[in-house]
């Protein structure tokens, strides 16, 4: 059911409307109920209301809105806007300008047809012979009362659901505990990711284990094997060693120079003989001769140094002799070096090492110290070979030649460098190593856990389960699959009894049975295309066995809302409980056919209970009065009753839907109205500021009253006072109490000073009670009536004039 339109908006009239907020009663929201009348002058926005409704029949709304918005309420379904026009699950038929304008197009064109309809043939005995017997293999898909192929589904469906569940709840729990030893935090393997040597494990992940755990060939080590695997964990993986640089070692070619230098010749020729036999005497003078180079006499002896001894000192100390004590301070300080190099030089540290290689590399740097030290101690042999022949330049010394241990240190730097090498392939080995001991420790622990869990049962029903609920799910589908086929037997079946004649025939029956309209008939044409082949069928309108031009309105009106009447029972629409809304249906039409409009809604739709939902619009008030006719509309109480009335309320620019006033909706005419007007005022007992109108009207409504009471009461030509004084039984004195109050109280012209006074609400009441009593005395039946029409109390009435009380404002 369509419980209201929630909101409006850039439709028309209506902007930024909001049911909540509009169709209220008191602190209440009412919803649209199953028969709903809504009131509404000519341009209040009723035709826009249904345009919703038929936007929701046809899929599509006019494109000539600027992005119109709405929503609309469908108890159990979601809501329906104009984003999903055909989602929802209702048939809705809508009659209103735009039915009208699609479906009977010669109303714009009088040369064009009518669309025409299909309702079922009579002559297809056997056919429907067929489709009856599939209806009742198909069955009902009633919730109440489900049978057939439907209640096949439904037991299927149910026995499908409970399987699934079992199922579901089953894997769920699998699926936990497997999350849960998978990737729990501080207990699953993702989080122990350094004893089982994965950061990124999963669950995925876990359950490839399992598959390898399971396998026929898998065994678990001893459980000292384990105990090994837990040492090689812990091993810390150290980064690469460095190649060390090997040193330059120079003592081979150092022992060549010294030869060279110690056994170098220096001629005698020209040198001084005592200087040639005492080193140190030759050594003194050289210093001397360094010291006096720019000095002309001996500073030892002062004596003068003559040019001749110049040049004995100049030959001693010539340019081979430089030359060779040069040479020898030369090689003396590149042998410093060398020494100094290697004082410096060291092993690679052994902790860089792993532990297993630590105790060689500690066994190559006691070596290698030993041997830089036997190195050292021969380049200080050589130095000291040097400086003796530094010493006495003039004498030539036999070279005693240093033992080489170079090869020896190359040789543990050789040792060294494989160690390393060793070292650091080791790294990648122990990477490797740790990574199969973590696996191997991660398969013992899955295999621990998969056995505490009975893992293998567990998958095992599992697979039953699933099993189970697959086979049902095919059945349940078959079952879908055959209730289809039905459907569309059906359908196909229908479809052979299609007859757009008796559509034709169902509107004329309308047209005659309700309104007489023998003159105008529907007829079925089939329409031919070019080549003479059958087109399709339309419908002509045919008067006098002629199609028919130049139809009045009314006749428009009458042909149209027949059609639609009749169109409810096409194929299409036929056993489906369509949501229907009228709109305005009785255009250009007099009483006579509004009664009968009224007529053929009330006996085809609403005695028949033939829709889900009736929604009637309106502009008419002789038409209103009738529907408040229908069976159940006169029902005022909120719980009881199945009607709703609306009214549609333009105010500006703007409409809103409200509900409808007690004196609209109460009322069935004016008459009515006042009698309940007059009843109020001789009934209220205290006089206070919500119900003085009451009084202050009473003039008015009584004079209008009686006008009418008394036109049908005496419809003779006697005066309105003659009338008064027979309507009081001959009696003066009420009849012109009554007469006064009706013209001054309803009147200021002529009496202006009584616009300067008070009401006198005493004699309103007291008059009130004569007109009520009067009438009770004149016609008792016509008066309980006119009581019962007010929705009064018939049997608290009294005669018995109330004191009445005034309340100052």
């Amino acid at each position: 059911m369509i419980t209201k339109i929630s909101s409006i908006k850039n439709l028309a009239v209506f902007d930024n409307f909001t049911w909540d907020t509009s169709v209220i009663d008191g602190t209440q929201i009412r919803e649209f109920k199953e028969f709903n009348i809504i009131y509404g002058r000519n341009y209040s926005g009723k035709t826009t209301l249904s345009r919703i409704f038929r936007a929701l029949e046809t899929g599509q709304i006019s494109s000539k809105y600027d992005n119109p918005e709405f929503t609309v309420f469908i108890k159990g379904e979601a809501d329906a806007n104009q984003n999903n026009l055909t989602a929802h699950s209702k048939t809705i038929r809508v009659f209103n300008e735009d039915f009208v304008r699609e479906n009977l197009k010669f109303i714009a064109n009088p040369d064009d047809d009518i669309e025409s309809f299909a309702i079922l043939g009579n002559d297809n005995a056997l056919i429907e012979a067929d489709i009856t017997q599939l209806e009742v293999e198909l069955g009902t898909d009633d919730p109440e009362n489900t049978t057939g192929l439907f209640e096949k589904l439904k037991a299927s469906t149910s026995l499908y659901t409970q399987k699934k569940a079992a199922f579901d709840t089953a894997k769920t729990y699998i699926d936990k505990i497997l999350e849960t030893k998978a990737t729990a935090r501080d207990t699953g393997i993702k989080y122990n990711f350094e004893r089982f040597g994965d950061q990124n494990y999963n669950r995925a992940k876990l359950l490839q284990d399992i598959a390898k755990v399971q396998k026929s060939e898998f065994s678990l080590f001893s459980s000292s094997k384990y105990t090994e695997l837990e040492q090689l964990i812990s091993e810390k993986v150290a980064g690469d060693i460095t190649q060390a640089r090997t040193p330059d070692l120079k003592i081979s070619e150092f022992n060549d120079k010294v030869t060279e230098l110690l056994q170098r010749k220096i001629g005698h020729t020209g040198k001084i003989d005592d200087l040639i036999k005492d080193a140190i005497l030759n050594k003194w003078v050289k210093e001397g001769k360094t010291l006096h180079h720019d000095r002309e006499k001996c500073a030892f002896c002062n004596h003068e140094i003559d040019a001749e001894r110049w040049k004995e000192l100049e030959n001693h100390f010539d340019e081979e002799f430089d030359r060779l004590e040069n040479d020898i301070a030369s090689l003396i300080q590149s042998i410093n070096d060398e020494r100094t190099a290697l004082g410096s030089l060291t092993l690679i540290n052994s902790e860089k090492y792993y532990s297993k290689f630590r105790l060689k590399a500690s066994s190559l740097t006691k070596f290698f110290t030993h041997y830089v030290e036997k190195y050292l101690d021969q380049l200080a042999y050589l130095t000291q070979q040097l400086e003796h022949r530094q010493q006495d330049p003039m004498k030539e010394l036999n070279f005693m030649r240093a033992t080489d241990y170079s090869s020896r240190l190359l040789w543990i730097y050789q040792l060294q460098d494989k160690l390393r090498k060793s070292s650091n392939i080791y790294s990648s080995k122990l990477i490797n190593d740790q990574k199969h001991a973590k696996d191997h420790l991660r398969y013992k622990d899955v295999h621990e856990f998969i056995e505490t869990i009975k893992y293998s049962d567990a998958i095992k029903s599992l697979e039953t389960q699933e099993k189970e609920a697959g086979t049902e799910k095919l059945n349940s589908d078959d079952i879908k699959r055959e209730i289809k086929n039905k459907k569309d037997q059906i359908s196909e079946k229908k479809r052979q009894l299609n007859d757009e004649e008796k559509g034709a025939i169902k509107v004329n029956e309308y047209l005659n049975n309700f309104f007489g309209h023998d003159f105008l008939k529907l007829k079925a044409v089939d329409k031919k295309d070019e080549d003479g082949q059958s087109k399709s069928i339309r419908f002509e309108i045919i008067r006098d066995s002629k199609k028919a031009h130049h139809l009045s309105e009314g006749e428009c009106s009458l042909i149209a809302f027949c059609y639609f009447m009749a169109k409810l029972d096409d194929i299409n629409t036929k056993g489906t409980k369509p949501v229907i809304w009228i709109d305005d249906p009785i255009s250009s039409l007099d009483g006579n056919h509004i009664f009968f409009i009224y007529s053929l809604i009330n006996t085809e739709i609403v005695a028949k209970s033939f829709s889900e939902q009736l929604f009637i619009s309106t502009h008419n008030l002789d038409f209103l009065k009738y529907l408040k006719r229908l069976p159940g509309a006169d029902t005022t109480k909120e719980t009881k009753t199945k009607f709703r009335h609306l009214v549609v309320q333009r105010h500006n620019k703007t409409s809103s839907i409200q509900l409808m006033p007690s004196f609209l909706r109460e009322y069935i005419t004016e008459f009515n109205f006042l009698f309940a007007q007059i009843h109020k005022c001789a009934n209220l007992l205290t006089v206070d500021d919500q119900n003085h109108g009451v009084y202050y009207n009473f003039g008015n409504n009584a004079r209008k009253f009686l006008e009418v009471f008394l036109y049908y009461k005496y419809p003779d030509s006697s005066s309105e006072k003659e009338k008064m004084l027979k309507f009081f039984g001959g009696e003066s004195l009420p009849a012109i109490l009554t007469d006064r109050i009706n013209n001054e109280y309803s009147h200021l012209c002529g009496v202006l000073e009584r616009g300067g006074l008070p009401i006198e609400v005493p004699e309103m009441n007291s008059t009130a009670n004569l007109i009520l009593e009067r009438i009770k005395t004149l016609d008792n039946e016509q008066y309980e009536s006119l009581l019962r029409s007010i929705g009064a109390d018939v049997s608290a009435t009294s005669s018995t004039v109330p004191t009445l009380k005034v309340v100052a404002a």
